[in-house]
């Protein structure tokens, strides 16, 4: 294994996301590599699986092979280094442990989005991938940004109200992630999300908008969070930026097809070209 060349000046932060491909371009390695360009970092990716998927859900999902998800991580690492590591949807206990394991030995924060099922029900991860995500995966994570769903899939806790979030993240933490990312998006009211890593707390909240084009919003949030960490921000700095680049980019989240669209990962240039 060589040791990634030294960076030339002007080389941006280089992040890595681990996940599988949405057709519909709204959420997946899609949204990550969005989201990464419009934050300044170099997107880079490690496809995991192939998924037919459009505004309506996902008709069907193709799992890559183990070693084509090692060896596209080997390649990019190897050569090119990262500065953060970002995970969505591995389907499957075998590619659960073999990117863990892939993540344990690399040297750079690691953001871990559980995800479970789709935007529009549609299960992402296999039952019995669950164990390896409690025992593999969140051990390794930086930070873990689990939805209210994906807590109650991985923990058995269920959070009806912003009282149950403190205890959600006790549990999440109790598998070993560095900090938990409560998302608190499926309850009523502000969104409000909830971090902390046992100590230190932090509440995030932000005006709730009557808008139904929202698919991709838990990639766009764990991205950014990485793009932002790559940059050389603590853990809590990245997530407030992370919480007000997704923020806009639900304000602005636009209709596509006929079910639901996704955020606008554009929206920061989009803004400036209005108003100029």
């Amino acid at each position: 294994m060589s040791a990634p060349p030294d960076v030339p000046q002007g080389t941006p932060p280089r992040v890595l996301t681990v996940a599988g491909s949405d057709s519909g371009g709204g959420a997946g390695i899609q949204a990550d590599l969005k989201t990464m360009l419009a934050l300044g970092v170099h997107g880079m990716s490690v496809l995991t699986a192939v998924t037919a998927q459009n505004s309506l859900g996902v008709q069907g999902a193709w799992e890559l092979p183990v070693e084509a998800v090692r060896a596209q991580y080997r390649s990019v690492v190897d050569d090119i280094g990262v500065q953060a590591v970002k995970t969505g949807m591995l389907s499957s206990a075998e590619l659960v442990e073999a990117v863990a394991e892939l993540i344990g030995g690399t040297d750079a924060p690691a953001v871990v989005d559980p995800v479970g099922v789709s935007k529009h029900g549609d299960p992402l991860l296999a039952s019995s991938a669950l164990d390896s995500v409690r025992t593999k995966l969140l051990p390794v994570a930086t930070v873990a940004t689990p939805n209210l769903d994906e807590v109650a899939q991985l923990t058995g806790v269920t959070v009806e109200s912003e009282d149950g979030m403190r205890r959600a993240a006790e549990a999440v933490l109790s598998y070993g992630p560095g900090w938990a990312l409560i998302k608190g998006g499926h309850l009523s009211g502000d969104a409000v999300d909830f971090l902390t890593d046992g100590s230190d707390e932090l509440w995030l909240r932000a005006p709730r908008f009557d808008n139904r084009h929202t698919h991709g919003t838990g990639c766009t949030l764990a991205s950014a969070i990485a793009s932002e960490l790559a940059k050389g921000l603590s853990v809590p700095d990245a997530v407030v930026a992370a919480k007000e680049y997704v923020t806009g980019a639900i304000a602005a989240g636009f209709a596509l097809g006929a079910g639901i669209g996704p955020v606008d990962h554009r929206w920061r240039f989009t803004s400036v070209t209005e108003r100029g």
